[in-house]
């Protein structure tokens, strides 16, 4: 059997993540950017587990520095990156004590920045692991895994043609048994509407225990992704696995009205919480609640994910969990 990632849910050594550090990327949102990653760090870190933080020139050392203020479960590195979204290209770590890097290409060629195909080399030298790295394209997002070799992902993402043309789907369950031990693909439509990855599974479905998935539910018409939810909880059905609902954020409009792909699927787990993402929407308490009930035994923590948003993703796409082996 093929090495394979654990689910999110097994204990971790350590979390890795980056600090928002390029003016140029960030904006006017670089300073808030920073404060909701501190609050996330901060999460886990007195949560007992160990955060290391990847920090890219003077300022941003400087910065992290200060914000960190030397916490004793938190270690700063410098390393040049594109981007804080370890998700997808830092390694995935498997349960044999590898490490697993795939090509990144921007997300089918849309950011293409520098440094960013140097992080899963760093990242996984750092944390001792022996690296193996396949030449096809595959972001962590891109798939949510049990631990039993089940996995879910979003025909949207693994089959664009800007990922890999050419491979379909048989292609793509054959490689991602070989590289990762994956031998159950549930594959769903579409992700989130206006969404960059292209549809990444994070922000539409996860795993919360083995065969256990959970799917957000639209109550109102306006929610844009109101189809999308309801196809994805039916293939989770029809794959014979157990569906949970949980809220959805609804319709978040940016400053043109367009929708922005917020979302609460986008929590991360650690070994003594569950952080979820929220956006001063009238759904995040109660979303907080539901998630934090399908994790027994881990504190529900609800923090502002406003400003990391406007970078394009949540606490998921910018974390990448080391598990204990």
């Amino acid at each position: 059997m093929s090495p394979r990632q654990p689910a999110e849910w097994a204990e971790h050594t350590a979390m890795w993540t980056a600090w928002p550090s390029d003016a140029t990327l960030w904006l006017d949102d670089l300073v808030s950017a920073q404060g909701e990653v501190a609050a996330m760090v901060f999460a886990i870190a007195d949560g007992g587990e160990h955060v290391h933080l990847l920090v890219d020139g003077a300022d941003a050392l400087e910065s992290a520095t200060e914000a960190m203020d030397e916490h004793r479960n938190v270690t700063i590195h410098t390393a040049k990156f594109g981007d804080i979204w370890l998700r997808d290209t830092g390694p995935l770590f498997l349960d044999d004590g590898s490490a697993a890097a795939f090509r990144f290409n921007g997300w089918g060629g849309k950011y293409i920045l520098e440094g960013d195909d140097a992080v899963a080399a760093f990242v996984a030298a750092q944390a001792g692991r022996a690296l193996k790295t396949h030449d096809w394209v595959l972001e962590g997002g891109a798939i949510d895994v049990d631990g039993t070799g089940r996995a879910l992902t979003t025909r949207q993402c693994l089959l664009n043609p800007n990922r890999n043309p050419g491979m379909g789907e048989a292609e793509i369950e054959r490689r991602l048994a070989e590289d990762l031990g994956l031998t159950e693909i549930v594959w769903l439509g579409d992700g989130l509407l206006n969404d960059h990855t292209d549809g990444h599974v994070d922000n539409l479905a996860r795993f919360i225990a083995e065969g256990v998935v959970a799917v957000p539910e639209a109550d109102s018409a306006d929610d844009p992704n109101r189809f999308a939810f309801d196809a994805a909880a039916q293939a989770v059905q029809d794959a014979g696995l157990k569906l949970v609902r949980v809220p959805s954020v609804g319709h978040l409009p940016d400053d043109e009205g367009k929708a922005i792909p917020a979302s609460y699927m986008n929590f991360l787990i650690t070994n003594m919480r569950v952080i979820v993402p929220i956006y001063g929407q009238s759904k995040d308490a109660e979303a907080v609640k539901a998630i934090g009930a399908l994790f027994p035994g881990r504190e529900a923590v609800g923090l502002r994910a406003d400003h990391i948003l406007t970078g394009g993703g949540s606490f998921h796409c910018i974390t990448q969990q080391v598990p204990t082996l």
